[in-house]
């Protein structure tokens, strides 16, 4: 009887110890999760070892400022994507900036004494926090703000890998459904994991779509001055052809007169906002009709408010934009 209340007993005890040891347990992961189900954990300092400080050239200036790592993508963030965006939305650009930062102190900076610049068609754009604060409306300057911090320290330590390296993790402002590949925008170097992706909802951004009307004069003017022998008959019957299309449907080669433009060319040209553009001419004007925003590679921002609207969470947005990546720890 005595040996039975002694294995009651020691039943009872460890139905009472073995929860206590696995909550113990997961109360001490060092590891900020990535899931929005789970509660968020703040990290006050994070040791980045090299990349702890970053030297950021203000264009404007001239100036360089040192900043800690964090303290700079909160004014990378606060600058690159609106406030308004969904938290995991806003988790996946810190990932993405942090990444991209590294990514440029590893390979090497354009800028002879500085690391990155404020300069988005450059580097990633940035900007202060009272200056940030100048251009929120006074009643939502404290919860925007609250809302940049959380997505940064929320990642902390974080950035995206392909086999074991950071990636250079470019970003755009909408893809217009498609995003394309680097080689089909630029040429070049190919990244494998800056592949062509779909994602839906981003047509219900202002980001999506924009028109561009100029008469004949003035669109052959733009042309010559890059192009000094071009020449155009309008009169013919098609005096413009698209010639091939990329993976993204953006266009990739169009014949405009007696030139072969890209793309892209076509877009620093005239200014538009992305090479994914129908092109017609009405009497007197010619008219771009324009689909996205940006260069269409890697994540789009309004994809990622949209694949977040929908449920997904900051992991799931990252290796949907960029394939075959891993989310892990600085080293």
């Amino acid at each position: 009887m005595r040996r039975v209340f002694i294995y009651i007993l020691c039943l009872v005890l460890l139905c009472f110890l073995l929860p206590i040891l696995f909550t113990k347990r997961d109360t001490i992961k060092d590891v900020v999760s990535l899931d929005k189900n789970e509660p968020e954990k703040k990290i006050e300092q994070y040791d980045y070892g090299k990349y702890n400080k970053i030297k950021l050239l203000h264009t404007a200036t001239g100036k360089v400022e040192e900043l800690d790592l964090d303290t700079y993508l909160l004014g990378v963030v606060s600058s690159e994507m609106p406030a308004d965006f969904e938290e995991e939305a806003l988790k996946a650009q810190s990932l993405v900036a942090r990444t991209y930062t590294i990514y440029k102190i590893i390979n090497g900076s354009k800028h002879e004494n500085a690391d990155i610049c404020d300069d988005s068609n450059c580097c990633q754009a940035w900007i202060t926090k009272e200056d940030r604060f100048k251009r929120w409306d006074e009643d939502k300057r404290e919860n925007n703000w609250s809302k940049i911090e959380n997505a940064v320290n929320s990642t902390k330590g974080k950035i995206i890998t392909y086999e074991g390296k950071p990636i250079n993790a470019f970003f755009h402002s909408n893809s217009g459904g498609t995003t394309d590949t680097a080689t089909a925008v630029w040429g070049g170097t190919n990244y494998p994991y800056l592949q062509a992706v779909q994602t839906s909802g981003e047509d219900t951004y202002q980001q999506y779509s924009s028109e561009l009307s100029i008469s004949k004069e003035e669109f052959i003017s733009k042309i010559k001055k890059f192009h000094k022998d071009f020449e155009i008959d309008f009169k013919e019957k098609n005096p413009i052809q698209i010639l091939e299309y990329t993976d993204g449907n953006r266009i990739k080669t169009i014949k405009i007169g007696n030139v072969n433009l890209s793309g892209v060319e076509v877009r620093n040209i005239f200014s538009l906002k992305s090479a994914r553009f129908e092109i017609n001419i009405e009497n007197d004007n010619i008219k771009f009709s324009v689909v996205g925003y940006g260069h269409g590679v890697g994540m789009s921002q309004t994809g990622a408010d949209s694949l977040a609207k929908q449920g997904q969470n900051c992991e799931e947005i990252i290796k949907h934009f960029y394939s075959g990546v891993e989310i892990v720890d600085v080293m």
